[in-house]
């Protein structure tokens, strides 16, 4: 029957119009589901990457439903994400928009929406089975503009936000509608007289790590993306099934770079196709890297496979930002680069000196290091304010890991983050005026920084106070591990991942 009712999906006109689609962006099809009345439609801004979706149709609800849907086949385990809002006023305070899950285009088809109303009301719809009445799990959270649905098995999550806010999630447990289902966008305008529009921005469909990937042999394809940190809009600007790390924003503003594989590549903006870039004998090199502040010379981190060293496994290299023979200059202790200073004389970098993980800084031609942090835990991710006043890193000395500053001595450390999340790589707008790091959930180990998980990217001010989510994403390592500010401190570069999609 399930499989029937797919076929049916693909061939009934006489169930839904369906119009295969020049470019839907990441959907195929679109198609008035039951009969809603009046014709809806859908149509992908490639330049804004947005989606506008008109429908009408009385309600999506009891036994049957009417609406417009834009759509994709998925197979297995997903996510998908959208901001989205409902234009004008509406006629109806019950028109509705948001995520679907369909077994079918039939009007009574097993289903599982996230739904945000014209009066705001944001709430899990579903019908477990063909034919049977929906039910429905209302959201604490009142007019929702990001939404996403996961499904993981039998079990799917509906996680919902006012933007800026973390998420607040409602999970459905052993509903089941098959291994392969359609995905998409969905509006209902409560009435059969009327049209109403959504528009969609920052639309992702993510494949997650499969049970069993193994890290660093293993790796997801990577979204290269620049986030308008203000307004939140994210552009995605390069796919590929390898995965790539660490976009560091060159000063010019004319490009970024970022490693894949060890090595190291420059992605031109204006081409918008990757580049490798020699880097000599250093091709074992890791996502800390970074470029000095006038944008001339280049860091890396890279592994020197020193049989005379073996227990070291990322060493400091510098070189010309447009590519040449590295320069070792640390020797004592596996070390990651994570800063220049602003006069361009040092680096600091997370060193593994006895046992423990400290902030260091080095003269940028070699020579001795100085030790900056003295106490127990994890110290990470240092990188200097543009005015070479202080040192952002974060810490795991207090519990869980958070953002700190200190002097550029390493004198009076201050605690700038203290929540229920793992907070990682402060990075510094070239303004001085803010900071953006990287969440993690508590039940990720605050010492670990895994790939594929569920973050946020957060944004504050460089003195401290309430972070403001600025991206909702499914990354972790690589994500922003390194300096990613452009120089008009309004933009930021960043990796978010998918496995391919089905």
């Amino acid at each position: 029957m399930q499989h029937l009712l797919i076929v049916l999906f693909a061939l009934s006109a006489s169930v839904a119009r369906l119009a295969a689609a020049p470019d839907l962006g990441e959907f195929t099809h679109q198609a008035d589901i039951g009969e809603p009345g009046l014709p809806g439609s859908a149509a992908y801004d490639t330049a804004t990457q947005t989606y506008h979706v008109t429908g009408a149709g009385k309600n999506i609800w009891a036994e049957s439903d009417d609406f417009h849907f834009v759509w994709r086949s998925m197979e297995g385990d997903f996510i998908i994400q959208t901001r989205c809002r409902l234009s004008g006023n509406g006629t109806e305070s019950h028109r509705k928009m948001g995520l679907m899950i369909r077994l079918s285009p039939e009007p009574n088809s097993a289903m599982i929406a996230a739904a945000v109303h014209g009066d705001g009301l944001t709430s899990l719809q579903f019908r477990r089975a063909t034919g049977d009445t929906v039910e429905e799990i209302k959201s604490p959270v009142s007019a929702a503009d990001v939404i996403q649905l996961e499904r993981r098995g039998k079990r799917v999550t509906m996680s919902v936000a006012r933007f800026g806010e973390t998420f607040t999630a409602t999970e459905l447990e052993e509903i089941d509608l098959g291994d392969k289902v359609t995905v998409g966008l969905f509006v209902c305008a409560h009435t059969s007289k009327e049209v109403e529009q959504a528009v969609f921005e920052d639309v992702r469909l993510t494949v997650p790590a499969w049970d069993g990937l193994v890290p660093y042999k293993d790796y997801l394809g990577s979204r290269l993306e620049i986030l308008h940190v203000d307004s939140g809009k994210r552009e995605m600007i390069y796919s590929t099934p390898e995965g790539i790390e660490a976009p560091n924003w060159t000063p010019d503003g004319s490009a970024l770079i970022y490693n894949s594989r060890g090595k190291m590549f420059r992605f031109p903006l204006a081409t918008r196709r990757p580049e490798p870039l020699d880097t000599g004998f250093a091709v074992k090199c890791n996502n800390d890297h970074v470029l000095s502040f006038d944008g001339t010379t280049l860091g890396i981190s890279h592994n020197p496979k020193d049989p005379a060293q073996p227990d070291i496994t990322s060493a400091i290299y510098t070189l010309p930002a447009a590519g040449g023979v590295p320069q070792k200059l640390t020797t004592a202790g596996t070390s990651y680069l994570h800063g220049f200073s602003p006069d361009g004389k040092f680096l600091v970098f997370t060193g593994l000196r006895n046992g423990d993980f400290d902030i260091y800084r080095i003269p940028v031609d070699g020579g001795g290091e100085t030790r900056l942090t003295k106490s127990a835990g994890l110290d990470d991710g240092s990188e200097y304010s543009p005015d070479g006043k202080f040192i952002y890193f974060n810490s795991t000395r207090n519990g869980l890991m958070n953002c700190w500053r200190m002097k550029a001595d390493g004198s009076d450390p201050e605690q700038l983050t203290d929540d229920e999340f793992n907070n990682w790589f402060p990075h510094v707008s070239p303004d001085g005026k803010r900071i953006v790091f990287i969440s993690f959930t508590k039940d990720v180990a605050p010492d670990q920084h895994p790939y594929y998980q569920r973050v946020y990217l957060r944004e504050m001010s460089a003195a401290g106070g309430k972070p403001r989510v600025v991206a909702y994403l499914y990354g972790g390592q690589g994500t922003i591990n390194v300096p990613s500010w452009n120089q008009d401190s309004n933009r930021l570069a960043f990796v978010s991942h998918t496995g391919l999609l089905k």
